[in-house]
């Protein structure tokens, strides 16, 4: 019989008003934004940013642009490997709640969104990194992104995710500054047309371990196509609403965190290639760190291996190979 884990599911909302958890990682992007001198201005900005959006996407019967603002809750997910009650921090996820002020209807939204890992950041930030030190040539090491793509796989088929969350995850990350995307004929009115990779990245296929596909959409009024990573059919599995409220979030985190791709001055053109380099683009006024960013993402890289990967490797290494999907 596989070992059995059990997970917990907690949420806190992210307002002007949000202090990071002890076990958040801090490099996630709402917690980043909740630091500092600007912290609150931040945030007010960040939501400000993420309501003017929704409702720019969301046009119809909505004259004045003000129909609708967001809610955000941010899902930490806790897994107790010994049965003990002493859960480590897994993931972190973001969930949407959209508000229609005409109607006082509380809609639900898309879990997923943003995405943080522990595990994610052990096998990036520590793994990758030491197998290729001192290497001539980049490589991959041997099953790599297997275990954590199994612990996802196993959370979402798991009771704690089917008692809290309707459908399946979206998540949504910015474009790969080492590929080239084409834009094809295909148009969806919320999200926008479809570009298609010259080339499968890493990224890709760790998330493909997950259980995820993706698609590359750029939003009507956007100037970068986003990656949108999903389970089932992207395209008619959520409603216009539920995806405008992914698009809205997280095309503003990326305005702010990557505004040479997301906050360009010029459109993406038919054969595109983001550049990390652009100078042509604006700043918003939310202050962040991303050198700080690079840096913590490492160290909790190695949090997780002091504090889950090494403590219980026999455990998870035998589950691993017991588990199948």
């Amino acid at each position: 019989m596989s070992q059995e884990f059990t997970f917990t599911v907690k949420r806190i909302r992210f307002d002007e008003n949000y202090h990071p958890a002890d076990s958040t990682r801090i490099t996630t992007n709402f917690a980043n934004l909740a630091r500092g001198e600007s912290r609150q201005e931040n945030l007010r900005n960040a939501l400000t940013m993420i309501d003017n959006r929704f409702n720019a996407l969301a046009h119809w019967d909505n004259p004045k642009g003000d129909r609708y603002t967001v809610e955000l809750d941010i899902v930490s997910v806790g897994m107790d490997i010994e049965g003990k009650g002493d859960a480590f921090p897994m993931i972190e996820v973001l969930k949407t709640h959209i508000v229609d002020r005409h109607t006082q209807q509380r809609i639900e939204g898309i879990v997923g969104n943003n995405f943080s890992s522990y595990v994610r950041d052990y096998d990036f930030s520590v793994r990758l990194l030491e197998h290729n030190k001192g290497q001539a040539q980049f490589s991959i090491p041997d099953n790599f992104g297997d275990l954590h793509g199994k612990l996802f796989h196993y959370f979402l088929n798991s009771a704690a995710y089917q008692e809290n969350f309707a459908k399946p995850p979206v998540i949504c990350l910015s474009v790969s500054d080492k590929k080239t995307y084409h834009r094809t004929a295909n148009t969806h009115p919320v999200l926008g047309v479809e570009y298609l990779p010259d080339e499968s990245s890493l990224t890709e296929q760790y998330f493909k371990k997950m259980g995820l596909e993706v698609r590359y959409f750029m939003p009507p009024h956007s100037v970068a196509p986003l990656a949108f990573h999903f389970a089932g059919d992207l395209l008619n599995d959520y409603t216009n609403l539920e995806l405008i409220s992914t698009i809205s979030t997280m095309e503003t985190f990326q305005r702010i965190y990557r505004p040479e791709i997301y906050n360009a001055n010029a459109p993406a053109g038919d054969i595109y290639q983001p550049q990390l380099h652009n100078h042509d683009h604006s700043l918003t006024r939310i202050v962040y760190d991303r050198e700080e960013r690079s840096r913590l993402a490492i160290e909790q890289g190695h949090y997780a291996e002091e504090y889950f990967i090494k403590p219980h490797q026999e455990t998870l290494d035998r589950w691993a190979a017991s588990y199948n999907r």
